[in-house]
């Protein structure tokens, strides 16, 4: 390491890895992130204070920080891991491109997480629901525009803050079509730029959910499920409230079920029609079908069994 910034291919400035994070992220990501990222990196700040305190970046290596993902792992979900690691990881990079470090240290780190906290999200198989749908559709009114939101995750399989977003223009009734460019933030209520570019897409819909939608226009919103009576749309912890009512009077009995979940049985019902996973992805708004894959793992694993069998009677039908 002297040698090479005796050489001038490694900078001399020595920071404190927090010191790095902070201004890296307020000079690259902070400018142009969502107000949740924005959260997200506040909290891998504060996990990098607590792990790191004041350490040098350039005294860590790949066995400091496993020893870092050990510790953390101990008692946090898959999920809370691979994305504190996933954002760790881009800022060490922009470090190694600065010449600060020579090398990348999380580079081959094993990650490891509670199995306990890592809960597989629920979902509802396809009877339950068609049951939930009729229900829904029985006791629809239009005052009521969060039973339409859990109609429309069903057929669409779009996250909520999209769904909150949905205004008229996004609808082509021609087509059949529903544009989703935007998103909705909660807190801030306004419009805020859709989770990554891959986001901004156009699903085909059908004329039922498309007939359903038109129930709300008698209430003349310019936001499609905003509450007439309150002039707001439903916020995530209101809809789940709204969720679980639904499916008990449906007759529907699972604790675990949230809005998110509704997304997960969209893809399980595609899955189980055996629409291709690359249309699935497309539909959901992935970057690629790694990312689908990757997330819905669990799902694709059930129709596994099913996937082989139709392959060895394919290879059969060669002969």
């Amino acid at each position: 390491m002297e040698q090479l910034k005796y050489n001038g291919m490694l900078s001399s400035k020595n920071p404190a890895f927090i010191d790095y994070y902070i201004e890296w992220y307020k000079t690259y990501k902070e400018p142009r992130s969502s107000n949740a990222t924005k959260r997200f990196y506040d909290y891998c700040i504060t996990v990098i204070q607590k792990n790191f305190g004041k350490q040098k970046i350039t005294s860590i290596n790949r066995q400091r920080y496993q020893q870092f993902i050990n510790n953390f792992g101990k008692e946090k979900s898959k999920h809370t891991v691979v994305k504190v690691n996933a954002y760790i990881r881009v800022c060490v990079k922009n470090a190694v491109y600065d010449g600060i470090i020579p090398r990348d240290f999380t580079q081959q780190v094993e990650l490891s997480w509670d199995n306990d906290k890592t809960r597989q999200i629920d979902y509802l198989t396809i009877a339950e629901m068609k049951q939930v749908i009729a229900y829904l559709k029985d006791n629809r009114s239009s005052y009521y525009t969060g039973r339409y939101m859990i109609l429309t995750a069903f057929y669409t399989g779009m996250r909520l803050s999209e769904i909150q977003a949905l205004s008229w223009d996004d609808i082509d009734y021609e087509n059949k079509t529903i544009s989703i460019n935007k998103s909705w933030d909660a807190k801030l209520k306004e419009f805020k730029p859709t989770k990554t570019g891959s986001s901004n897409r156009t699903i085909r819909v059908n004329d039922e959910l498309l007939s359903l939608l038109d129930d709300l226009k008698k209430n003349q919103t310019d936001l499609i499920f905003e509450n007439p009576r309150y002039h707001n749309v439903p916020n995530s912890a209101t809809i789940n409230k709204v969720l679980r009512r639904q499916l008990e009077s449906a007759g529907v009995h699972k604790d675990d079920i949230n809005f998110h979940s509704l997304r997960h049985s969209h893809v399980a019902y595609l899955l189980e029609r055996e629409v291709p996973l690359y249309a699935i992805s497309k539909r959901l708004g992935h970057s690629n079908m790694t990312t689908t894959a990757n997330q819905y793992a669990y799902l694709i694993d059930e129709f596994r069994a099913r996937s082989d069998d139709q392959i060895e009677q394919a290879i059969n039908d060669l002969g």
